[in-house]
């Protein structure tokens, strides 16, 4: 039984680690490795043609999204929006996080059923877990994305700043700075095309930016929209405006980095106790407390 279910439990961490590195493997390299084969079979009357493993991989979502209605389990009506939240965009980060909730928890039932001990605290246990574990990790990743994208305003700001001093319309020095920001960046760089793209399609610069505020949910991004909607409605020149604004993010930004210098005082507190403190009492103390626990039977007799 316990080679059984030492078996199932390797073989449960295989098949995920493996649909992991799948997943991210595509997510990353599939259109790099679209471009390449576009530029390799130039001429030749290329065309795109889908793996065996994205075909299989699109009836396994078919029939998760088949079994999720027989079940009678709907789709969360804000996943699309969480999930460009976390800079996943298309079907496929959806069909992903729907699949886990049906399969982890079915593959976490499994391994439960082989386990000798407290079996039944194991299987509702284990497969709720596994159900609830995409909802953490999505909301994990949001929390990462955003946090990069609210230090990166700073940069982002002064960018703008630079650009439109030098005569380049807002517009202008959205592209521009998303172009210097591609590398160090990548997420506030997303979201400036993001609005560009939007904007390209005939969507007010106001809404494009009130949508993105609407998506990082972040002050800066809220106060920044507020500051374009003012420039818009007042005519103020949009070079002042945005200087007067990154002067207010710099001295934010150098706030907030005293404010974390002077938590540091009282973190340091719980190292020194429970780890720095018993050190320095074995050495110091360590060497007398033998002493006397030898001189103990001299001093009995």
């Amino acid at each position: 039984m316990n080679q059984l279910f030492y078996l199932m439990f390797g073989l449960t961490l295989f098949f995920a680690f493996a649909l992991a590195i799948a997943y991210l493997s595509m997510h990353t390299s599939r259109a790099t490795m679209q471009r390449i084969h576009e530029i390799a079979h130039r001429g030749r009357n290329y065309r795109r043609n889908s793996p065996l493993a994205q075909n299989a991989g699109r009836r396994l979502f078919t029939v998760m999204h088949r079994v999720r209605g027989w079940v009678g389990l709907a789709d969360e009506a804000n996943l699309p929006e969480r999930l460009a939240n976390a800079g996943l965009r298309g079907t496929l980060p959806a069909d992903v996080y729907n699949a886990a909730r049906i399969l982890g928890p079915i593959l976490a039932l499994t391994v439960a059923i082989f386990i000798p001990w407290l079996r039944t605290f194991w299987i509702i246990a284990l497969p709720a877990a596994a159900y609830i574990t995409p909802n953490v990790v999505l909301t994990r990743l949001i929390r990462r994305r955003r946090e990069k994208v609210r230090k990166s305003i700073p940069d982002a700001i002064d960018l703008l700043v630079i650009c439109v001093d030098a005569g380049l319309g807002i517009d202008q020095a959205l592209l521009r700075v998303s172009q210097e920001l591609g590398v160090s960046h990548p997420q506030i760089t997303e979201e400036l095309l993001q609005i560009n793209r939007e904007q390209r399609a005939g969507k007010p610069r106001i809404q494009a930016w009130a949508d993105m505020a609407a998506r990082s949910k972040l002050a800066d991004i809220d106060a920044f929209a507020s500051m374009l909607l003012q420039t818009e409605r007042f005519g103020t020149p949009i070079a002042r405006a945005l200087s007067a604004f990154a002067d207010t993010i710099r001295q934010k930004r150098r706030q907030l980095a005293e404010q974390m210098a002077a938590k540091t005082t009282i973190k340091i507190i719980f190292p020194l106790v429970f780890f720095i403190f018993p050190c320095i009492f074995i050495v110091l103390l360590g060497p007398a407390a033998l002493t006397i626990i030898r001189g103990m039977p001299a001093l009995s007799q």
